[in-house]
């Protein structure tokens, strides 16, 4: 049986055929956003690269149908989450970066417009098949940061440093408050 996120068909067939595709891949199985990853974890010294970066899990579901009732507008909902490696840019650290991301999807051909779906963005196609992987592959780099940073400032070791610095910091005016307070 093969995998449903590399076949290809109309907007119009994945909708009518109402098709949910239950989605757990690996990153290397996304050739554009292991590339992306592979960029960033580059600037890494060997010692630290993060060893099976490409075997991290993309999970996910895509549903397919029809936005209208008169089956017209074929749309998708998707539901994606990955945890990939990525560079803090803060503390130049490898650290887990998670990406979720939710989106309804109008898929439209270049030409075609459908008015009242404002909680749907259109994914405008430039061929009249579509593959869902090339959908689920641009969403997780849609989510991806401009500038990856850990999330948890005790993580970071720029950010660690600089609280422990800031509290070794000598306080000049710290004894005459106290003067001031024993008074």
């Amino acid at each position: 049986m093969g995998n449903p996120l590399r076949d290809r068909h109309t907007a119009s067939e994945w909708a009518a055929a109402r098709q949910v595709i239950e989605i757990e891949e690996k990153l290397s199985g996304f050739e554009r956003l292991a590339s992306i990853v592979e960029a960033d974890l580059a600037v890494l010294d060997a010692g630290k690269m993060p060893l099976n970066w490409r075997d991290s899990t993309v999970v996910g579901e895509m549903t397919f149908a029809f936005a209208d009732a008169q089956q017209k507008v074929p749309a998708v909902q998707c539901e994606l989450t990955a945890t990939v490696d990525a560079v803090c840019q803060r503390c130049l650290e490898p650290f887990q970066l998670a990406l979720e991301t939710e989106s309804g999807l109008l898929l439209l051909a270049l030409d075609e417009t459908a008015e009242g779906y404002e909680d749907h963005e259109v994914w405008e196609m430039e061929e009249d098949v579509l593959r869902p992987q090339d959908i689920v592959e641009e969403l997780l780099i849609m989510a991806l940061p401009l500038s990856a940073r850990h999330v948890d400032s005790a993580s970071c070791k720029v950010l660690s440093a600089a609280a422990d610095e800031q509290e070794e910091m000598t306080k000049p005016f710290a004894a005459l408050r106290a003067q001031m307070l024993e008074d």
